[in-house]
Parts: C-alpha cells; structure tokens; sequence
C-alpha cells in the first residue's frame, strides 16, 4: 500500500506519494510561484490568426496566453459548426472568434520562459472520482480501467446518475465505487459549475473566475487512490480544510485522513528530508553499477545510459542488454519523480539484436502505465536512440528548485528554438518573392510550431510584404530541428 504525505508551511507545501517506501512523485507548491493550470478565467481576444488557427487571448497574466484552434471547442448547438459526429472543423476558430470578443477558458498548460500559458475553451472540472464536462454530453471511462464488465457498469451508474446532457470522465480511482460514493461528488462538481457560470456572467473581462484547488487539496483529488492506505498532513488547519473538503466531495474517504503531531517534522520522521541538488543530480546509479545521466535541455530532456561498473558474467550483449533493460525501469520512475514533461530522448547503449531492442522498448512502456502523465513512446532506432513525449502540465522539480547559472548562463550544446525560428524566417525572406500571392505551408514540431508565436509580429510583417498566406502545421513525427515547406495555391 502506498501514503500520501502533505508537509505544510505557510511559504511553500510539500507533496510525497510513497509506495513501500519509495516515494513515487514529489509535488511542490509556493504561494509565491504559484502555478495558473486548471484556473478558469473570463479573457479577451486580442488577435485571432487565421494561418496559425490560433488566437492570443488577455486573461489579466503577465503574459497574454494562447488557444490553438485543436484545444477550441465553440460553445453553439450548431451543425454547420460541429460537422458529423462531433468534430471540430479547422476553421472553427478563426470563424467564430472575432478581436474583443470575451470566452471562457481553462488554463492547461503553465506559462514557460517568455511563453504564455496555453489555453482551452473546453472546459474540466475534475474531483477524486469524476471529472465534469460542461460543454460536452457524452461519459468517457478511463483508459486505465482495464476490465470490460467494470468500465461497462461504470458508465452505466454515471449515465443513471447524471442530469440529461452533462458530460463526465470517470476517472481511474473510481473502479470499484458505488452510486452512493460517486454521487456526492457529482452533485458537488454541478453545483461548482453552476456557481462558476454565475460568477463569468457577473465579471468583466479578462479576471480570474475560478482558482484550482492548492496543493494539499489537489493532492487528495488526484493522488487518494484505491492504493493509497492514508494520508498524513503535519498543519492543523490544513487537516480541518481536507476533511471539510472530502465531507462535500467524499465523505467515506475522510477516515483515511490523520494528523501529525509530534516534535519531528512529518518528512524528517520519514526520512525524507533530501537535498534538492541531491535530488535532481544528473547521474543516477543503477543497480548492477550502470548508470543514467539525465540532462535538461532547452528544447528537449536528454538521457545517457551506461555500463559503468557493470562488465557482466558471460559477454557485451548480455552486459549492454541488462544494463539497457535496468535503466529503462529507473527512467520510467525518474521522469515521473522529477515531472520532466515534453520531449525526451533516451540514448540506450547500441544492442546489435533486436528482440533485446524491443524488449527494452515494451519494459519502458509497461514501467510508464503506473504514471498519471500521458506519455507516447516510439520503438528504439538501430542507433539505440529512442524517443518519447511526456505530458507538461506542472512546473518540473527543475523548474521549482534549480534556477539557470548566472556565470556559465546555462549554455547548452543544442541548437535553440529561437534560433531554428531565426532561420525560418530569413529562409521566408529569400523564398518572398517567389510565393507571391501563395500559400506557404510550414511543417514542424509542435513544440517548436507553439514557440513561433512569439515571433509573430515579423512573420505578419512578411505577409504583408511579400503577399502570401502562412499556415503553420504541427507534426509530432518530426524532431525540434526539423522543419518543411510547402507552397500551395490558394482554393
């Protein structure tokens, strides 16, 4: 059984799930610092562009945030808009949104470096059992609920359970619930929407309409698993706020719930006090005395893996294939300890037979399903490289604790987006005059595609000089450095 331990100080809380002892995933959360993901606000459109399907919206930020057109849902009972079967045309969007008009978005991803945060009209409401969907009709049942004849009697008791037309995720720790379990929290989540839409009805535009639940909170609806025998909070008031909560939202779960008291503080008793530098050190030891290094990088997270010390008892491949295999379990747990998000490159030591090849690869996936995170994961190369995405919600531990060195500036070995932009740009200014009255379409990385717009000002201003349409196209095959064009006449 795993617990789940909440260290409270006024300045900063600190989140532990620890499973036989091993803590599992570190959360945590200063009231200085603290994060804008799941907080719902009233914005403005500042700028809608058309080529980009994407829109700039002021939500009272120190930096104006951004909607993509796939994470823009038009709240209209219209056909002409949804199409068949409920799918979002491309054009959405840029026909719906105008400059000055005032939505409703949810934040969903943290703002980074000079990036602003990154919107959703869709908007969630989640809670330990269900997760609300407002502007949707239709119930979904996690992925991770594997039994048939559960997910089915699941998503019959939310379809008896629910209002006609509301829409609901059922969330992974609810196998095994009962109606009389799930349906507090529904009631709960239902009545949250409704104060919500009242409070954007009365507030002008851009303000903040709804806060996400703090850390302490937050950790009970989405860490209290089925697998979670208790939960240990160190703070008084803290304590009172969690069953306060859990007796709107869960009332059999507050049992679980104790206070620590007790001269030691709660992480000391358990012997977690750690030292951050510790903590997040580049290289990991394995086991069998191979080891990782785990290296950030501005556009992606890099991972070295090594024999060290470990030379095997028969041969090379025996020695690279174990060594590969150990570290591919230690990556899975490291990525979900430090919350590394986005890109990740993992360099496996070269294995000449490929049954050891895709061995490898199916233990990394399988070691990744006990994260929360989604991740997609592609095979191993005959180079040994893999690549996989992590999803980014939440600031990283490196974000939380490390800050860039002011001597070295933090320089790295790859080339930076920023740059890569640069390139793009003047490759646009020599092709100018050959895409006259064109359309020129730019295949790229996602990643690399969102940190275009920052750069948006000069792209518009190529427009305008030189006659043409931009449109810029996500594709997740392609790595950061890469990038195509692709002119085409306009329809």
């Amino acid at each position: 059984m795993a617990e789940l331990l909440i260290n409270y100080a006024p300045y900063e809380t600190r989140v532990a799930l620890v499973e036989e002892g091993q803590v599992v995933e570190f959360h945590v959360e200063r009231p200085k610092e603290k994060g804008v993901v799941g907080n719902i606000y009233k914005g403005r459109v500042v700028r809608v562009l058309p080529g980009m399907k994407a829109a700039f919206v002021e939500v009272g930020l120190s930096r104006t945030a951004f909607l993509y057109g796939g994470d823009f849902l038009p709240v209209l009972e219209s056909e002409e808009l949804f199409g068949e079967a409920g799918v979002v045309p491309e054009k959405a969007l840029c026909e719906v949104l105008k400059e000055g008009q005032e939505i409703l978005v949810q934040v969903i991803k943290e703002p980074v470096g000079s990036k602003g945060a990154r919107l959703s009209t869709n908007i969630t409401l989640p809670g330990h059992y269900l997760v609300y969907l407002p502007y949707m009709g239709h119930i979904g049942v996690s992925r991770k609920i594997k039994d048939e004849t559960e997910r089915e009697r699941l998503r019959m008791m939310v379809e008896e359970l629910r209002p006609e037309g509301t829409g609901w995720i059922v969330r992974t720790a609810a196998e095994g619930a009962t109606a009389e379990e799930i349906r507090p929290e529904m009631d709960f989540l239902l009545s949250l929407w409704e104060e919500i839409s009242a409070r954007a009805e009365k507030t002008k535009a851009p303000a903040l309409v709804y806060e996400d639940l703090d850390a302490s909170l937050r950790a009970v609806r989405d860490l209290l698993t089925r697998e979670v025998s208790s939960v240990v909070i160190d703070d008084r008031e803290e304590y009172e706020k969690i069953l306060s909560f859990l007796s709107r939202a869960a009332p059999h779960l507050k049992g679980c719930v104790r206070l620590h008291e007790g001269p030691r503080g709660l992480f000391e008793t358990y012997g977690l006090e750690v030292d951050p530098k510790r903590l997040l050190s580049p290289k990991v030891w394995l086991k069998s005395g191979g080891f990782i290094v785990i290296e950030p990088c501005e556009a992606f997270t890099a991972i070295d893996v090594n024999t060290g010390r470990y030379v095997g008892r028969k041969d090379l491949e025996e020695t690279v294939f174990k060594t590969n295999l150990e570290a591919a379990r230690e990556i899975a747990y490291q990525l979900r300890l430090r919350n590394i998000g986005g890109l990740i490159v993992i360099d496996f030591i070269d294995m000449e037979n490929p049954e050891h090849r895709e061995e490898v690869y199916q233990v990394l996936k399988e070691a990744l399903k006990r994260d929360r995170a989604k991740t997609a994961v592609k095979p191993i190369s005959d180079f040994g490289l893999l690549e996989m995405t992590r999803e980014r919600r939440r600031e990283s531990l490196y974000e939380v604790f490390l800050e860039r060195c002011p001597h070295c500036g933090g320089e790295g070995r790859t080339k930076s987006r920023r740059t890569i932009c640069y390139e793009i740009l003047r490759r646009i200014e020599r092709m100018g005059p050959h895409i006259r009255g064109k359309i020129l379409e730019i295949r790229l990385n996602p990643e690399l595609a969102e940190f275009f717009t920052e750069e948006m000002d000069f792209l518009s201003e190529l427009e305008k000089t030189y006659h043409f349409e931009l449109e810029l196209s996500p594709e997740n095959e392609m790595s950061l450095t890469e990038y195509k064009f692709h002119i085409k006449n306009p329809s």
